[in-house]
């Protein structure tokens, strides 16, 4: 099982070689790909150093799956390429998530649409991918209408540059400047470009993705997207109104035995999910659960989860693993 990384030497390529590790991905050969700048170097996997190769390269060794992390552009130009080599491509970028040929995947959702013929699959957003983990099952019981949602993400989200830009604001150094405006004691409503509607891009992937992915095109999704000094989760207030009526204590049943969800809500003892204990866990983490007292048939919860894990390369491994276990490549 020959695995290709592309972005190898990025914040998420990182986690995508490490949490393939870490959940034994049966691996004979990892090939890490990047950009010409770092061919040639040296990354680590599971104690023994792999060379950095370029593209090129990477297609010609004929790897079974190329897990990319390096940018949209980068993907548009080469997923192709190794779709044509025969090469099945888990795409963690925005490029192909909305193209209406192409699978957008979050295994505890709709793992079964994806065929053997699926050469190229999107791996979701990271802020969507932990929202629909725990609508699925609310939507299945309840029938989902209306879903409104503030996030409040990570600076991993953004990079390296923006978690050197916090931590050089903590320190008291000026150094480059991944935001606008200082993120350091400061919360920025802005992720992403703006767009005509007044919306972010980051906005506006949650409200397409989410009717993509739960194959429901009737869901009302409305969301403002936050940028806090936090790293390792994103966290997302979220009201959803359903057709049918619920019991609090029974949607609590359901999330807690819901696969990729962990329950925690027990708030006269101050249990609830928060960033900092989700950080560097696969679940994804919901609390606070309670009605909405005005209007009918509506909740409210809090979800977090790890962004780089869950939100990205734990999300793609599982991917790879679902094609593994169901022999589809």
């Amino acid at each position: 099982m020959k695995v290709a990384v592309i972005g190898a030497t990025g914040l998420v390529g990182s986690k995508m070689l490490e949490v393939l590790a870490e959940r034994n991905f049966p691996v004979t050969e990892i090939i890490p790909v990047a950009s010409e700048k770092s061919i040639g170097k040296k990354i680590k996997f599971k104690g023994n150093e792999f060379v950095v190769v370029g593209m090129d390269t990477a297609i010609a060794t004929k790897p079974n799956v190329a897990i990319f992390s390096a940018g949209g552009a980068t993907s548009l130009e080469w997923a192709p390429k190794f779709a044509a080599a025969g090469i099945t491509v888990i795409d963690n970028s925005s490029a192909w998530r909305m193209d209406p040929d192409k699978k957008l995947v979050v295994p505890e959702v709709n793992a079964d649409c994806i065929t053997k013929e699926d050469k190229i699959i999107a791996n979701p957003n990271c802020s969507t991918i932990q929202l629909v983990v725990v609508l699925k099952p609310l939507h299945d019981k309840y029938k989902i209408k209306r879903v409104v949602v503030s996030t409040y993400q990570s600076v991993t989200g953004t990079g390296v540059k923006a978690v050197d830009q916090l931590m050089n604001e903590r320190k008291g150094i000026k150094g480059e400047m991944a935001y606008k405006y200082p993120i350091d004691l400061n919360a920025i409503p802005h992720i992403d470009v703006f767009l005509e509607n007044g919306y972010t891009k980051e906005e506006m992937k949650m409200t397409n993705e989410t009717k993509k992915i739960m194959g429901d095109d009737s869901i009302m999704l409305t969301a403002t997207c936050v940028r806090i000094p936090t790293i390792g989760g994103h966290s997302e207030s979220v009201n959803i109104e359903f057709e049918n009526d619920f019991d609090v204590q029974e949607i609590k049943t359901l999330l807690a035995n819901t696969p990729g969800v962990v329950l925690q809500d027990d708030v006269d003892n101050f249990i609830y999910p928060m960033a900092i204990t989700a950080h560097d866990k696969d679940d994804t983490f919901v609390g606070r659960i309670r009605r909405d007292e005005t209007q009918a048939n509506t909740m409210n919860c809090w979800i977090v989860s790890d962004n780089l894990r869950k939100g990205a390369a734990t999300n793609a491994v599982q991917i790879a693993e679902y094609l593994l276990k169901y022999s589809l490549i």
